[in-house]
């Protein structure tokens, strides 16, 4: 079997599955063509939700899938390598979260959005880089746990006075 013929299987099974397939855009070339959106891993997040596919096939790292999962609750989200992953992702976990909370008791707990699921659902709130200074500086708390990103987590702090 060569690429035309693979290419060709897998536009029959979106079809027939009635399926949508969303790639990041560093996905490879040939899947990059295959895809029916390509985009960010905020936007395909989106574009997952309101999807009007029952069935998502996301060619991306595991969190961007999980985030997709989360926003679509009544659809099925499937990751093809469930061992994509993203180091930023890898850099953020609930043990070391939970120890940061009891830490800092009154700190509200900001996480960039390329974190894992567990992670996120230990979090206060997520955030991306477009709208983290927003969202640290509308939180009413002094004191915010930032994880997992140390740069934007020192991006953020340069346009807050809240002690990150």
């Amino acid at each position: 079997m060569n690429d035309r013929d693979t290419a060709a299987d897998i536009r029959r099974l979106l079809r027939e599955k009635n399926a949508v397939l969303l790639a990041h855009n560093y996905q490879r070339a040939e899947i990059q063509e295959l895809a029916d959106v390509l985009a960010d891993s905020l936007d395909l997040a989106r574009y997952a939700a309101r999807a009007d596919k029952p069935l998502i096939v996301f060619c991306g790292v595991r969190f961007m899938a999980e985030t997709a999962d989360i926003l679509s609750e009544d659809k099925t989200v499937l990751l093809p390598r469930p061992d994509a992953g993203c180091p930023m992702a890898r850099m953020a976990d609930t043990d070391s979260l939970s120890r940061m909370k009891e830490r800092f008791p009154g700190a509200r707990v900001v996480t960039y959005v390329n974190s894992t699921a567990e992670v996120k659902a230990e979090s206060d709130i997520c955030c991306t880089s477009a709208n983290a200074v927003r969202i640290v500086n509308g939180l009413n708390a002094d004191e915010i746990i930032f994880a997992p990103d140390r740069n934007l987590a020192h991006y953020v702090q340069r346009f807050t006075d809240k002690r990150i």
